[in-house]
């Protein structure tokens, strides 16, 4: 019975290998928080379009600081930026989407895979453009009238974080980056991330704020490990 089992372990692990199936899994999560006092963000004013005015029963807040209990950052972008071994990783065959509703672009802060198809949705029943201006790939303007409520579009190589916005409503803005591998994550307002799935190393973790800048920290996982780490970001002293 014990060289069986014996024979049936080795077949379990000699299948994984031929399928390309990782044998092991280390995670890595976390929280941010911001530390200081908190601004007030200014107001959003829609009235110069009726239609996005009308949408909103409540004041609309500008994005750039969304902050949950215990002041936990949302809209910040955590992604391994060193340490992966040399691969390819399979590129998902769902869509990123991108929608525009109440005048605004949801989510404000995504990540997608170089080759995955950016899906970008008009539900607002007005005219938008998305003006995206990455630096590696191609720069693109298209109008979405009510009439064009979907749209498609790849973005070919990898690149850090660019900002898309619309023309036609200057308040309007979002951030994309093209990542080459999985591991990545955007922290809701409860500001916690999670990065699943990686093979044992040392990896530099990086966290981006639109306005207070980046943080990183190294941290070593072995096989099946998960580990913490955290991040606080704080405006600078002038």
């Amino acid at each position: 019975m014990k060289s069986l089992t014996v024979r049936f372990t080795f077949l379990f692990l000699g299948l994984a290998f031929m399928s390309g199936a990782p044998a092991f899994a280390a995670k890595i999560t976390g929280t941010i928080v911001y530390e200081g006092k908190v601004p007030t963000m200014k107001e959003i004013k829609m009235d110069a379009d009726p239609i996005c005015a009308g949408k909103h029963s409540a004041p609309v807040r500008a994005e750039v600081l969304v902050l949950g209990n215990g002041q936990t950052m949302g809209n910040v972008f955590v992604h391994v930026k060193s340490g992966l071994p040399q691969k390819e990783y399979p590129v998902p065959k769902e869509a990123v989407v991108l929608n525009q509703v109440g005048c605004t672009y949801v989510p404000h802060v995504f990540g997608i895979r170089a080759g995955q198809t950016l899906k970008i949705l008009n539900s607002d029943g007005t005219l938008h453009n998305v003006h995206v201006m990455p630096k590696v790939n191609r720069v693109f303007n298209l109008a979405m009238p009510k009439t064009k409520t979907t749209a498609t579009s790849v973005f070919d190589k990898p690149e850090p974080l660019f900002s898309i916005k619309c023309d036609v409503h200057p308040w309007m803005g979002a951030y994309c980056a093209v990542m080459s591998h999985p591991f990545y994550a955007t922290t809701q307002k409860d500001g916690k991330f999670t990065l699943d799935g990686l093979p044992a190393g040392t990896y530099e973790i990086e966290a981006w704020h639109e306005r207070l800048g980046t943080k990183t920290a190294k941290i070593t996982v072995t096989a099946n490990d998960t580990k913490t780490v955290n991040f606080s970001f704080s405006v600078p002293a002038k």
